[in-house]
């Protein structure tokens, strides 16, 4: 008994453990190269990393080892009896190879067949290489049938040859007696024969057919007999009879097509057809009276008179099985004309009369047959992809080639040249940014915001226009249906939000208090509020501010002596408006500042009277100045 080499226990049930510890469970590696040679090296440890405690063979050892045969032990091997000798007529008794072939016989004696297709079986005898031709009987053909070749060994060639199994196949033509057979097919236990035999079959042909004998196969020609059925008196009973329908031709699936309206006259007295059209006022088409002229019309045709030459030749009962009569026009049916369906939605008083005594059917009511206009498709416009304003966008959406987008010419009028001011703080995170102030400029005319930086001398920040004249949306407004914000929004403590920067409103100038005063209606009442405030803090400074007034920068100090001076000398100016004028052409973003030689040769050009020690002074400036508050 084997015992465990770990605990020292024999392999039985029960006794035998594993570590639970062990982790690996790979195969050890037996291939390796020495000297750039790939050899086989022997593994010393098994599955899991266990040292192997035998000696392992390679596989050429042991391949040796089972050739060997223990001829010491047991003496020399007994050489085993050979194999019984089974004749070839008891291995293929009854076995036959069968095929299906045939054979072209001239016919020069008849006048209906030039040549007969005779279909034949050729038998291949296992047992014995023989073959025989045996064609199947037909009853009253008048040919000789049945066995053609009888059973024996036909010669291949001139050299004495003979034909094998292994000659024969599907799709190939063989020789016999003169006579040449095509082999088209064989049945299944052949080919399974074959097959095993590593013989490779072409595919099955289509067994060839008589020509004559598929002509006998027709039925005979059919005799109508002319029916005794008077057509004078139906002449003379119902001439001038009319059967008038009214109908429809819907070929609105079709392109291009549309629903057209019919009159259908059935002429009783020789049960003809006529299809008229029905011609509109400025229709548009040619005034062509008839669509179908007065003919006799065709309900089931012949099957051999579907190719019937109908637009050389004229169709005679010999082609119809039916015709198209009376009762086959009935209100609210469709019938096929000439490949179109026509809808019958009505028919005249004398019709309905007919069809009551003649048929007994009363209720032909007329079927309304007009189309209602379906509803208008709602125009969707597509999702606004982030470009330019929302209207300017959608003029893409309503004509091939996009027009600007209407504007409110009075409200221009009324509000040119009116521009709201406001003066606000990024709100941000960033230290660089709490001391940077924007003026906003909100223009009436058009509704739209344009921001301005005022530059700060040594901040690191360049000033200047911060943002274009352009429509702001509210935020959480949808894209479909936008919402911009309006001069209701702007006022002392409003938090505007552009383009995912939030400012805070700090201050506005005279303008926006004239115009919130004068138009109180459109501000909520906390605007209106946080302007009254601010306006007190205004009027009633606080002694900290004089005294922070008095550390302001250097520079600003000097700007506001300049713009008081020039108050001062401009007092009793008569130009003051046009002055105005000046600053507002030569400020393009409206943000209330100049540059400091523009706003001296503006001063220069109206003849302002400006003292050379402000000239001189101009020079050691850096700040921007505010011609508002200078004008």
């Amino acid at each position: 008994m084997v015992s465990n080499p770990v605990h020292g226990l024999p392999f039985l049930p029960g006794t035998s453990f594993k570590d639970s510890m062990k982790t690996a469970f790979h195969r050890s590696q037996t291939l390796g190269y020495r000297n750039g040679y790939a050899i086989v090296r022997h593994p010393t440890v098994g599955i899991g990393g266990d040292r192997l405690q035998f000696n392992q063979l390679s596989q050429a050892e042991l391949d040796e080892l089972a050739s060997k045969a223990p001829v010491l032990t047991y003496g020399q091997p007994k050489q085993a009896p050979p194999a019984d000798f089974i004749p070839a007529h008891v291995a293929f008794d009854k076995k036959v190879l069968k095929f299906d072939a045939y054979f072209q016989e001239d016919v020069p004696v008849s006048t209906e067949e030039q040549y007969r297709i005779r279909q034949v079986n050729i038998y291949y005898y296992l047992e014995d290489d023989s073959m025989s031709v045996i064609e199947p009987v037909v009853e009253n053909s008048g040919i000789l049938q049945g066995k053609l070749i009888k059973r024996q060994r036909l010669a291949k060639n001139d050299r004495g040859d003979h034909y094998h199994w292994k000659d024969l196949n599907r799709g190939i033509n063989i020789t016999i007696y003169g006579k040449t057979f095509r082999v088209v097919d064989c049945d299944q236990f052949t080919q399974v024969f074959l097959e095993s035999q590593g013989i490779e079959l072409n595919p099955p042909e289509k067994m060839a057919l008589d020509p004559y004998t598929e002509l006998r196969k027709q039925p005979l020609r059919k005799y109508v007999t002319p029916s005794d059925f008077d057509q004078l008196k139906q002449f003379l009973t119902f001439d001038k009879q009319v059967l008038r329908f009214y109908a429809i031709w819907d070929d609105t699936d079709s392109m291009y097509g549309e629903c057209r309206t019919y009159i259908i006259h059935y002429y009783l007295m020789d049960d003809t057809v006529e299809i008229r059209e029905v011609h509109e006022r400025n229709d548009g088409r040619d005034p062509f009276p008839l669509l179908m002229n007065r003919q006799r019309m065709p309900k089931v045709l012949v099957e051999n008179a579907k190719n019937f030459p109908q637009c050389v030749l004229e169709i005679s009962d010999q082609e119809v099985l039916e015709w198209y009569t009376a009762k086959d026009f009935i209100v609210g049916k469709s019938l096929t004309i000439l490949g179109r369906s026509f809808f019958i939605y009505d028919c005249d008083p004398f019709t309905r009369r007919y069809y009551k005594e003649k048929f007994g059917i009363t209720d032909l009511p007329r079927i309304d047959v007009s189309k209602r206009e379906p509803p208008p498709v709602k125009q969707e416009l597509p999702p606004y992809n982030g470009f330019g304003l929302v209207e300017d966008s959608a003029q893409n959406c309503f004509a091939l080639i996009p027009k600007a987008p209407k504007k409110d010419v009075i409200k221009m009028l009324v509000n040119d040249n009116k521009v709201l001011r406001y003066l606000a703080v990024l709100e941000s995170p960033i230290p660089e940014d709490k001391d940077r102030r924007f003026v906003f400029s909100y223009f009436l005319a058009t509704d739209m915001i344009s921001i301005f930086e005022p530059p700060v001398r040594n901040s690191g920040i360049i000033g200047g226009k911060y943002l274009g004249r352009t429509k702001v949306v509210k935020p959480y407004s949808t894209v479909d249906n936008p919402v911009y914000y309006g001069p209701s929004d702007f006022f002392i403590g409003a938090v505007i939000e552009v383009f995912g920067h939030r400012f805070i409103i700090l201050d506005t100038d005279e303008y926006v208090l004239k115009y919130m005063e004068s138009n109180a209606a459109q501000y909520s009442p906390e605007a209106l509020a946080s302007i009254q405030n601010h306006v007190r803090k205004r009027e009633a400074p606080a002694p900290e501010a004089e005294s922070k007034q008095t550390e302001k920068d250097p520079g600003v100090q000097e700007l506001e002596a300049l713009i008081d001076t020039i108050q001062k000398q401009l007092k009793d100016h008569s130009c003051k408006d046009n002055i105005r004028e000046a600053f507002q052409i030569y400020d393009k973003e409206a943000s209330g500042y100049v540059d400091r030689d523009m706003f001296f040769k503006i001063c220069e050009s109206l003849n302002v009277p400006v003292d050379d020690s402000l000239v001189k002074e101009r020079q050691g400036l850096t700040l921007l100045p505010d011609w508002n508050a200078v004008v």
